[in-house]
């Protein structure tokens, strides 16, 4: 059986090719194998009703062409290679057995050597599908909104990055964005596997080929279409399929030894038996069966399905695993170590205290309402934070004047006729792990505002996720202060915390803990993780607002912001292994029991041909088992 799970070519991102789920006559190995079936079975009925042996013959020779002669021709070209394929030795055992008249044994082989290789095709096809199939989703035209107001029907391939597109209530979104105007409910189920339909307002993300609800919504481009999430979901899990497992790298290596270990065997099978006075027919049979049930079919499909299945389910959660390797390793881990800012925290300041001077004459309010005022025309990432907070107050900001900004210092502005600065205070008022500004009105300090990082809801639960995986609590590897990492510690529960690294820092922190004999995965975001995802074991960037160099150098990336896929993936990964582990022994036991049924006592040829590639689609449909929804559930609780 040719054990290779080769991914369908996919269509183009950008425009995705109608889709839908295989059929079996769509495939060739099925429309041959229905064909050696169809005149097996008519062959069978002409030699049962004694028609005259030309009859059957003629459809016994039919059964033979139509089911062997692809695994044939390209066991042929493999031996033109230098390499035994193993199809090859079932067709040469079916044409032994025809040779000493057991035709119709031999057409059998043929007939379930065929179905078996149609089936293993149908669920490579089906793997595809289930990934493949979220292009669909992706409509093929979008309304864009013209710079005269207008609107205009373009193809979604022909969006640009900063296009405005107009979703109607009903619509599929067209790409990955951002919403600019309206409320709604997007239905993207398909995406991230949230079974509600989540609240879009201004300033959340949307994502191309999920379904609006019942609002109208203006949304930016943000993401070219053939970067959309769907397409790079696609793109990645194809060509993780493209390579190749560690462990089926071994099983490959041994496969020509073992298959020519397997025509050595045969031989002496044949001639032992024969040399002892053994009939040349009986001899010939046995040889021919223990050709069959020796082949490792099986065992070279025991690795590639369970981890194509982890893959392409992953995947439709939104975390791209980059290769069949990279799959593998991840269950490999038993240390995690974690970055801080934009992994365990949201990389997203906000205002967590207010604390106007006694002597200032302001309250608390006032005291935001002027900071805001002041950082209102800045594109700092604090100065959002603190217009945002005033905002959500419901407080006025006023318009600035003469505005500066310094870097390192902070902004001044005129706000009411009143110099207003808003920076860094020199006092080193404690921070309790944010950082503290503070405020002043015509030089007088009139109160500071103090920012931190808000924590991810679901870092505490996917810290302990991981510490119940691994054995050992994950590592904290943060650039940033001591204060800030302590906070962060306390509220996931790590006890390792090392700050203030350099990238060099993270990475030399990550070889010591592989020196020390663990295996590591590290999680992080940003440009200055690169060197540590690199250094690691495995890697995984959270895809959101990671930065292109950690996005290359990572093994896998989540897609969303959802640090609970981080133990969910090492799950599936290790669920995997699990199902490696038991075809192996499922394969192995299969041939062992066979092989020493044929040596030892009389095994039917029929029985052998339907033990061996039973066996075969045994392993297959185990390791898609992956593919199921409850498998990522499974990992999620």
């Amino acid at each position: 059986m040719s054990a290779t799970l080769a991914p369908a070519p996919s269509p183009s991102p950008a425009r995705p090719a109608p889709h839908r789920r295989t059929r079996l006559l769509a495939l060739p190995e099925m429309r041959w194998a229905l064909a050696a079936t169809v005149a097996f079975l008519l062959a069978l009925v002409s030699d049962v009703a004694g028609m005259p042996v030309w009859v059957h013959g003629i459809l016994y020779a039919v059964a033979y062409l139509a089911g062997g002669w692809e695994p044939a021709l390209e066991g042929l070209r493999a031996l033109r290679g230098k390499t035994l394929d193993v199809d090859l030795l079932m067709i040469v055992a079916a044409l032994g057995a025809a040779a000493i008249g057991q035709v119709l044994d031999g057409a059998l082989l043929i007939v379930i050597f065929a179905t078996s290789g149609a089936l293993e095709a149908l669920a490579t096809a089906r793997t595809a599908d289930s990934v493949r199939g979220l292009l669909d989703l992706a409509p093929a035209t979008a309304t864009r909104l013209t710079s005269g107001g207008g609107e205009e029907t373009v193809p979604t391939d022909a969006l640009a990055v900063g296009d405005v597109l107009l979703v109607r209530p009903g619509e599929r979104i067209g790409a990955d964005g951002t919403v600019l105007d309206g409320l709604s409910e997007a239905d993207q189920a398909s995406i991230t596997g949230e079974p509600l339909p989540v609240v879009k307002r201004p300033g959340d993300e949307v994502f191309a080929g999920t379904l609006n609800g019942t609002g109208a919504l203006r949304v930016r481009v943000d993401r070219d279409p053939a970067d959309s999430v769907i397409a790079r979901i696609v793109t990645l899990v194809e060509e993780a399929s493209r390579t190749k497992a560690p462990t089926q790298l071994f099983i490959e290596k041994i496969e020509q030894r073992y298959a020519v270990g397997v025509v050595a065997a045969t031989l002496a099978v044949f001639g032992v038996p024969l040399a002892l006075g053994e009939a040349l027919t009986d001899a010939l049979l046995r040889a021919m069966t223990f050709m069959i049930v020796a082949s490792p079919c099986a065992v070279v499909l025991a690795t590639m399905p369970p981890l194509l299945s982890a893959i392409a389910n992953a995947g439709r959660h939104g975390v791209l695993v980059k290769s069949a390797v990279a799959m593998e390793r991840l269950g490999e881990t038993d240390t995690a170590a974690l970055d801080k800012t934009g992994t365990l925290t949201e990389g997203a300041p906000e205002v967590t205290a207010v604390t106007p001077r006694p002597d200032s004459g302001i309250d608390a309010d006032a005291l935001l309402a002027l900071a805001a005022a002041a950082e209102h025309p800045s594109e700092h990432p604090l100065a959002r934070a603190i217009v945002a907070a005033a905002r959500a107050q419901g407080l006025p900001v006023a318009p600035a004047d003469d505005f500066t900004a310094t870097p390192g210092r902070g902004v001044s502005a005129l706000v009411d006729g009143h110099r207003v600065t808003v920076g860094r205070d020199e006092s080193g008022r404690a921070s309790q792990g944010g950082t503290v500004v503070l405020v002043t009105r015509d030089e007088t300090p009139v109160g500071t505002l103090t920012l931190t990082d808000r924590l991810r809801p679901d870092a505490p639960a996917t810290t302990a996720a991981l510490t119940t995986l691994t054995g050992t609590a994950p590592v904290l590897l943060t650039g940033d202060h001591a204060g800030a990492a302590a906070l962060v510690a306390d509220a996931t529960g790590l006890t390792d915390v090392r700050a203030g690294l350099l990238p060099e820092d993270k990475a030399k922190a990550v070889r010591d803990l592989q020196r020390a004999g663990r295996t590591v995965l590290f999680v992080g975001d940003g440009v200055n993780d690169a060197p540590a995802l690199a250094a690691a074991h495995s890697g995984i960037a959270m895809g959101r607002a990671g930065s292109d160099l950690a996005l290359e150098t990572a093994d896998a990336v989540v897609v969303r912001d959802e640090l609970t896929a981080v133990p969910a993936v090492v799950r599936l990964s290790r669920a995997a292994r699990r199902l490696v582990v038991q075809n192996l022994v499922i394969a192995g036991a299969f041939i062992t029991g066979l092989v020493l049924w044929d040596l030892i006592g009389h095994l039917p040829l029929p029985l052998g041909v339907a033990g061996h590639e039973g066996s075969t689609v045994l392993v297959g449909l185990n390791g898609l088992r992956l593919l199921r929804r409850s498998a990522w559930r499974q990992g999620t609780e």
